[in-house]
Formats: structure tokens, C-alpha cells, sequence
């Protein structure tokens, strides 16, 4: 891959990546996995959120 193909899917991998630890952990852990999935789950929300207000205060 390219450098700017890198750039570009470089972080929408890791999220994807955080996502499915997320729901795995979920699935079939407790005590520890249920923390780890309530964090790998609102991470992505946090970023959308982040990037919404960023964008709306530009306009």
C-alpha cells in the first residue's frame, strides 16, 4: 500500500480492532472483560462525538 492508503486506513483498522476485543470480551468474560468492553465499545462513540462538535463549531 501506499503512504496516503496508510494514512487512511490506519485508523479506522484500529478502531474496528478495538470494536471487535470490545464485543468478544463482552461475549465471554466478566469482572474484567465487562470494564474492558464498556471501554473498547465507548471509545468509538467518544471519537464521533469529538469529531461531531469539532465539526459543528468550524461552521
Amino acid at each position: 500500500m501506499s503512504d496516503n492508503q496508510n494514512a487512511i486506513w490506519t485508523w479506522p483498522i484500529v478502531l474496528a480492532v478495538l470494536v471487535a476485543s470490545g464485543l468478544i470480551s463482552a461475549l465471554v468474560s466478566n469482572s474484567w472483560g465487562d470494564i474492558w468492553s464498556w471501554l473498547a465499545l465507548g471509545f468509538p462513540v467518544g471519537v464521533m462525538t469529538f469529531f461531531a462538535c469539532r465539526r459543528s463549531s468550524i461552521s
